[in-house]
């Protein structure tokens, strides 16, 4: 990467680069978001090359040992004058929100992120849920919503339900974004799981089982309210409205359907409400 004007860049050993970094690209080639990295190593199971997946799906290769150039994660938001450590997750946030200026919503809970992410916190798993949706929806990164949604999908289950909920949300647009991964997909839908076995009394399992078994195959997607809003012209209510139905329906998907729902059905039908929400928007900007 020599002769590279790196203004604005930081220069980094090639084996420290990791997901959601921006790379500089060989040749001059602008920069492309970090997706995936993998370290392939020589006969002597020392390190040899670097292969980094890029947003676009391209892969690049960089010897182990050389250094490359990614923009500096230490920006800080307009909004906010703390600085956030390299790699942290507020640090990804932050880089993140600045890709995105004129999206209010994700300034503003960045601004909040951006004081200090407590992953114990509800609040914050809270924002952080909120933040991926808004990336998936409003911006169709899906990049980004599964690098922040990897942040919540890291947290166990705790037996603190009011945690769990954002947590579990994570899981779902994560099993939901790595759907073409079968085996990392699963992995994620796995641990979405882990808080229907928390029950170890056999009655109550029994119990509970019956009752969630009920609420995937008679799931609440908000019907009643979409078709109100959208008869009244109503058209930021209902997409309000419509956003929580993905929500459900992505953690319908992630416990893999139900009796009444094939994953099939509710990949079409997720896709179906992405595109009824962009569309919204688009009506939304034109009143």
């Amino acid at each position: 990467m020599a002769d590279r004007d790196t203004t604005g860049l930081r220069a980094l050993p090639a084996d420290r680069l990791a997901v959601g970094d921006v790379l500089a690209l060989p040749r001059n080639a602008g920069t492309a978001s970090v997706t995936a990295v993998r370290i392939e190593n020589d006969d002597f199971g020392v390190a040899a090359l670097v292969v980094a997946t890029l947003a676009d799906g391209r892969r690049i290769s960089i010897a182990a040992g050389s250094v490359i150039y990614v923009e500096s994660a230490e920006a800080e938001l307009e909004a906010s004058a703390v600085a956030a450590d390299e790699g942290s997750p507020e640090a990804l946030v932050a880089r993140i929100a600045q890709t995105y200026p004129g999206n209010a919503a994700l300034q503003e809970i960045a601004g909040r992120l951006a004081k200090g992410i407590n992953l114990k916190a509800g609040s914050n798993l809270q924002d952080l849920h909120q933040f991926a949706t808004a990336l998936l929806v409003d911006e169709g990164d899906t990049a980004a919503a599964l690098s922040i949604a990897d942040l919540l999908a890291a947290q166990p289950f705790d037996g603190n339900f009011g945690r769990w909920k954002w947590i579990e949300g994570g899981l779902a647009i994560a099993a939901y974004l790595t759907r073409h991964d079968d085996d990392r997909s699963a992995a994620y839908s796995a641990a979405i799981l882990a808080a229907d076995a928390a029950e170890t009394d056999p009655l109550r399992a029994k119990t509970a089982a019956l009752y969630r078994q009920r609420q995937l195959n008679e799931p609440n997607v908000y019907d009643p309210e979409i078709l109100r809003a959208s008869a009244a012209g109503q058209h930021d209510v209902e997409r309000d409205w419509r956003v929580l139905r993905i929500g459900v329906l992505l953690y319908l998907r992630a416990h893999g359907g139900s009796e009444t729902l094939s994953r099939e059905v509710l990949e079409r039908r997720i896709a179906a409400e992405l595109a009824a929400v962009s569309a919204l928007d688009a009506q939304l900007e034109q009143s």
